[in-house]
């Protein structure tokens, strides 16, 4: 019976994962992993008879087939080229743009051809991995490249990329959250006896627990609806500032240094972490109704990425120069209604975060409880785990208050290892009887500089990371 349930339960997780082109960019990446996730679990139990029969199941190589055949029927022909660039937009801009103004006004503005440049690349590691999932149509997810090409080993190692990447930029979104709240509410004073802690900090507290609920979540449709905020408060944020050096009353006339060669590698992390969406571009490849289109999508959508990024690098320095804050919205007048409407955004973004985040983790644990174990008991494991976690996310996040530099060692450390080396290594191990000597070439050199700038990036700003803990605990 509690097989029978868990398989119901599964049923009716994945008839709402269907695609069609209404459906916003994080619902139909996640959704797709979320499909194959619930589809592979439904069909590796045993059936029902080799169950009631006490013998060894051996319809594993047809429930396989119809199991691949299902996950294809709910990943593939769904999206339009439109809504595949709509999917990768979706994908890339966020909480990498807080910080394009204070990275540009650091690294001078030079550093753009930086941005631009690792725009430039990321754009063509997207088209290779596109190349590396038309080679073997059995690669649905970024696991199954590091898979295909290093065997269990890369997947692991994927996942652990994968899985750190989505823990540090929760981290990176809870400071925002903290940073931006006592602005929001402005004047407001709180204070709890027995407890040391800062009005900002109380706030972040509450409005986590108010958060916590959504990790509990198990609908996608709703989980979907809150990505989709997520991505509306990022183009709300970014034509905010826009507003403000329009209509704001503050002059853009600051002047922006050349070059800052020795704050560099602090800020390319920054600059990495406004790019790294690849872990999900296999699941927008089979969404496609046309996946040929792929490198077209990528170009278009990486285009678009860059040139919002540069413009609003750019318009944040110029508006407010050395002063410019780690995050856009700090800097902005406190009193313009489009700094009201950006904070407001900066704040709720998050919050829209943590359910489709922690999602891959919960399909994961769930997949690896007893198959005995009762909807009920699944969903109180799963939904603790998850406010666990969050919690713990809270509490690093409050510990380590300094936005620019987790989010730079984030970038440094796992951004560019997920959107520069691995992409270029897992298409050489794929593709290497097709690829060109030029082409070899062209991708240990984009290893190379990955590397090289993923370490002295991590170094950095690790450094800088600790003595801004250091200098806190001090003062």
């Amino acid at each position: 019976m509690a097989v029978t349930t868990r398989t119901n339960s599964c049923n009716n997780w994945c008839s709402c994962l269907i695609l069609n082109h209404h459906q916003v960019a994080s619902e139909s990446v996640h959704g797709a992993r979320l499909a194959q996730a619930c589809l592979a679990e439904k069909y590796s139990t045993k059936c029902s008879v080799c169950v009631e029969e006490n013998k060894e199941c051996k319809c594993t190589d047809h429930t396989s087939r119809v199991a691949i055949a299902a996950t294809e029927h709910h990943v593939k022909r769904s999206s339009s080229f439109t809504h595949s660039v709509i999917n990768m937009i979706g994908m890339l801009i966020g909480l990498g743009q807080l910080s394009t103004p204070y990275a540009l006004e650091n690294g001078g503005w030079a550093s753009a051809f930086l941005l631009i440049g690792l725009g430039i690349m990321c754009a063509y590691t997207s088209h290779i991995i596109g190349k590396c999932l038309d080679k073997d149509s059995s690669l649905k997810s970024y696991q199954d490249l590091g898979e295909q090409s290093f065997g269990t080993k890369g997947r692991v190692l994927a996942s652990t990329f994968i899985y750190l990447e989505i823990f540090f930029a929760l981290v990176s979104y809870t400071i925002s959250l903290s940073d931006n709240l006592p602005l929001v509410f402005a004047g407001v004073h709180m204070k709890l006896p027995y407890l040391h802690i800062s009005t900002a900090q109380l706030l972040t507290v509450i409005a986590v627990l108010v958060a916590l609920p959504s990790v509990w979540l198990r609908d996608l449709s709703t989980i979907s609806f809150l990505s989709f905020g997520g991505i509306l408060m990022s183009l709300l944020i970014f034509a905010m500032v826009l507003s403000t050096a329009a209509y704001g009353g503050v002059s853009a006339n600051q002047s922006i240094p050349v070059l800052q060669l020795r704050k560099i590698p602090v800020i390319s992390g920054l600059y990495a972490f406004g790019y790294a969406g690849h872990i999900v571009f296999p699941n927008i490849y089979t969404a496609m109704k046309d996946p040929s289109k792929f490198t077209k999508v990528s170009i278009t959508s990486f285009t678009i990425v860059t040139i919002l990024y540069t413009c609003l690098a750019f318009t944040g320095a110029k508006l407010f120069g050395p002063s410019v804050s780690s995050q856009i919205t700090l800097s902005m007048p406190p009193h313009q209604i489009a700094t009201k409407i950006a904070l407001w955004a900066t704040v709720l973004t998050p919050m829209t975060k943590y359910a489709l985040e922690f999602a891959p983790f919960a399909i994961q644990l769930e997949q690896n409880l007893p198959p005995s174990m009762g909807r009920w008991s699944c969903t109180l494991i799963r939904g603790s785990v998850g406010s666990i976690l969050l919690l713990l996310i809270l509490a690093l996040a409050l510990s380590v208050p300094y936005f620019q530099y987790v989010l730079s060692l984030t970038g440094s450390l796992v951004s560019i290892g997920i959107s520069l080396v691995f992409p270029s290594a897992f298409y050489l191990k794929i593709c290497r009887r097709q690829v060109p000597k030029s082409v070899v070439v062209l991708n240990l050199l984009i290893i190379i500089f990955g590397v090289i700038i993923g370490i002295i990036g991590t170094i950095s700003s690790s450094r800088s990371l600790i003595q801004s803990i250091q200098r806190g605990k001090s003062s």
